[in-house]
Protein backbone atom coordinates (compact mmCIF):
# COMPACT_ATOMS: atom_id res chain seq x y z
CA UNK A 1 0.00 0.00 0.00
CA UNK A 2 2.76 2.41 0.97
CA UNK A 3 4.71 1.74 -2.23
CA UNK A 4 1.63 2.30 -4.39
CA UNK A 5 0.95 5.70 -2.84
CA UNK A 6 4.62 6.70 -3.20
CA UNK A 7 4.60 5.73 -6.87
CA UNK A 8 1.45 7.73 -7.59
CA UNK A 9 2.67 10.80 -5.69
CA UNK A 10 6.14 10.76 -7.27
CA UNK A 11 4.57 10.72 -10.73
CA UNK A 12 2.56 13.85 -9.96
CA UNK A 13 5.10 16.16 -8.29
CA UNK A 14 8.10 18.19 -9.53
CA UNK A 15 10.33 17.13 -6.59
CA UNK A 16 9.89 13.34 -6.26
CA UNK A 17 12.70 13.15 -3.70
CA UNK A 18 10.59 15.14 -1.22
CA UNK A 19 7.75 12.59 -1.22
CA UNK A 20 7.42 10.75 2.09
CA UNK A 21 4.74 8.25 3.11
CA UNK A 22 4.23 7.12 6.70
CA UNK A 23 2.09 4.03 7.24
CA UNK A 24 0.22 3.49 10.51
CA UNK A 25 -1.34 0.04 10.50
CA UNK A 26 -4.12 -1.03 12.81
CA UNK A 27 -6.01 -4.29 13.10
CA UNK A 28 -8.53 -3.58 10.34
CA UNK A 29 -7.39 -0.21 9.01
CA UNK A 30 -4.37 1.55 7.56
CA UNK A 31 -3.64 5.27 7.76
CA UNK A 32 -1.27 6.59 5.11
CA UNK A 33 0.23 10.03 5.72
CA UNK A 34 1.55 11.64 2.54
CA UNK A 35 4.04 14.49 2.81
CA UNK A 36 5.22 16.47 -0.21
CA UNK A 37 7.06 19.77 -0.61
CA UNK A 38 5.07 22.96 -0.19
CA UNK A 39 5.35 23.80 -3.89
CA UNK A 40 3.83 20.44 -4.89
CA UNK A 41 0.80 20.51 -2.58
CA UNK A 42 -1.44 21.91 -5.32
CA UNK A 43 -0.43 19.18 -7.74
CA UNK A 44 -1.30 16.43 -5.28
CA UNK A 45 -4.60 17.99 -4.21
CA UNK A 46 -5.73 19.29 -7.60
CA UNK A 47 -8.56 21.65 -8.45
CA UNK A 48 -11.39 21.27 -5.95
CA UNK A 49 -9.56 18.22 -4.54
CA UNK A 50 -10.17 16.05 -7.58
CA UNK A 51 -6.72 14.47 -7.69
CA UNK A 52 -6.73 13.82 -3.93
CA UNK A 53 -10.12 12.16 -4.27
CA UNK A 54 -8.85 10.01 -7.16
CA UNK A 55 -5.80 8.96 -5.12
CA UNK A 56 -8.04 7.97 -2.21
CA UNK A 57 -10.31 5.98 -4.55
CA UNK A 58 -7.37 4.01 -5.97
CA UNK A 59 -6.03 3.31 -2.47
CA UNK A 60 -9.43 2.12 -1.25
CA UNK A 61 -9.69 -0.24 -4.23
CA UNK A 62 -6.25 -1.66 -3.42
CA UNK A 63 -7.21 -2.08 0.25
CA UNK A 64 -10.22 -4.23 -0.64
CA UNK A 65 -7.83 -7.02 -1.68
CA UNK A 66 -6.36 -7.05 1.83
CA UNK A 67 -9.75 -6.76 3.59
CA UNK A 68 -8.66 -3.49 5.21
CA UNK A 69 -9.89 0.07 5.32
CA UNK A 70 -7.51 2.77 4.21
CA UNK A 71 -7.36 6.46 4.93
CA UNK A 72 -5.03 8.84 3.05
CA UNK A 73 -4.03 12.07 4.79
CA UNK A 74 -2.11 14.74 2.90
CA UNK A 75 0.16 16.69 5.25
CA UNK A 76 2.42 19.71 4.84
Amino acid sequence: MKELLETIARALVDCPDDVYVNEVEGEKSIILELKVSKDDMGKVIGKQGRIAKAIRTVMKAAAVKENKRVSVEILQ
